[in-house]
């Protein structure tokens, strides 16, 4: 008789070389509380507390690969070599605390706020006084923006990194190209509009050890007029997931305002994207409750499960779940006595 094994939210997860002891994935959420893209004490507590409170994956939050690619002038960056050691000095806590660390790297594309003239696939500028008119890109910046994403995923990777987001979502420029809103070209990196996130990825896989998962966080659907649907961002995953991404994280909208949240309202694009194209994914949107969160993953409509906002409310949140779930979890050696 065969014996049908159901993954839970405290199962292990193995892909490549990384394992990770849980299915519970602290969200990039970003602090803005950066200068000159350094992180500080703020960061170091922020981060290592989520991994002291039981997260098998903590993904540190959007890491510039340019000055200029930053949202905000608080956003996180690595850029340069300097900023290497404090984030080994955070990566560093965190594995001495239990999770593994993923860095998510972006470029904030005509959604920058911090510059002038920001830069974008084509000139349109997005709504709201906090952002400028930008300008179109030349082929010649593609190069060099691709090749910050290069140079940053190095620097991860030197830093401690067990693995690297690439932030395809949310409005920013990799999503910039993929959305007919906000691309017009009539170049290559137009008619195709994965073309610029295949040479992002094909570039970083270039540089960060081969068994090394790479992840894309992607917008799996446009909350606006014209926006594209779960079908044509299906067709964009397939040609990531040829390019060399391990795992697809789940979320949606960027180019329009956001309807309600409601708890798991992503899961269905992940059960799409997981379905059709047989790679693992991360799912995130309001995913507060340990009983959903657990029910996702039996159910299999994912494979790891991305907690925000619960997490920010409380950075013991994989804990408290453990006892609701009553699931077996390592605690630290401090803070038994409040498990017994």
């Amino acid at each position: 008789m065969e014996v049908i094994i159901i993954d839970t939210l405290f199962s292990g997860f193995s892909i490549n070389d990384l394992f990770l002891k849980n299915r519970i994935v602290m969200s990039p959420m970003c602090q803005y509380s950066a200068r000159e893209g350094m992180p500080n004490e703020w960061h170091k507590v922020h981060y290592a507390s989520r991994a002291i409170g039981g997260a098998g994956l903590i993904t540190i939050e959007m890491t510039a690969v340019s000055p200029e690619g930053r949202s905000t002038d608080k956003d996180l960056g690595l850029w340069s070599d300097k900023h290497i050691p404090k984030f080994e000095e955070i990566i560093s806590l965190c594995k001495k605390n239990g999770a593994k660390v993923s860095v998510q790297i972006s470029h904030a594309g005509r959604k920058a706020q911090n510059i002038n003239i920001p830069i974008s696939p084509s000139a349109i500028k997005f709504e709201g006084e906090m952002y400028n008119q930008p300008r179109e890109l030349e082929i010649d910046d593609i190069k060099k923006i691709i090749d910050s994403y290069t140079q940053t995923a190095k620097r991860a990777v030197l830093a401690g990194a067990d693995c690297i987001e690439i932030h395809g979502a949310h409005g920013y420029l990799i999503h910039q190209f993929h959305s007919r809103l906000t691309n017009k070209r009539n170049d290559k990196y137009g008619v195709i509009p994965w073309k610029f996130g295949t040479e992002v990825i094909q570039s970083v896989k270039n540089v960060i050890p081969k068994s090394m998962p790479l992840i894309m966080r992607i917008s799996a659907i446009e909350y606006a007029v014209g926006g594209y649907d779960i079908e044509y961002v299906l067709k964009i995953c397939e040609h990531y997931r040829n390019a060399g991404i391990s795992i697809f994280s789940i979320s949606s909208g960027g180019e329009g305002p956001f309807p309600t949240d409601y708890p798991g309202h992503h899961v269905p694009f992940s059960r799409v994207i997981k379905g059709n194209l047989r790679v693992p994914t991360i799912v995130a949107g309001v995913i507060n409750s340990p009983d959903l969160a657990d029910s996702i993953i039996r159910n299999n409509d994912a494979d790891l499960i991305a907690i925000g906002r619960g997490m920010l409310r409380n950075p013991y949140w994989a804990l408290d779940a453990a006892e609701i779930l009553n699931q077996h979890i390592e605690v630290p050696d401090q803070y038994k006595r409040a498990f017994n």
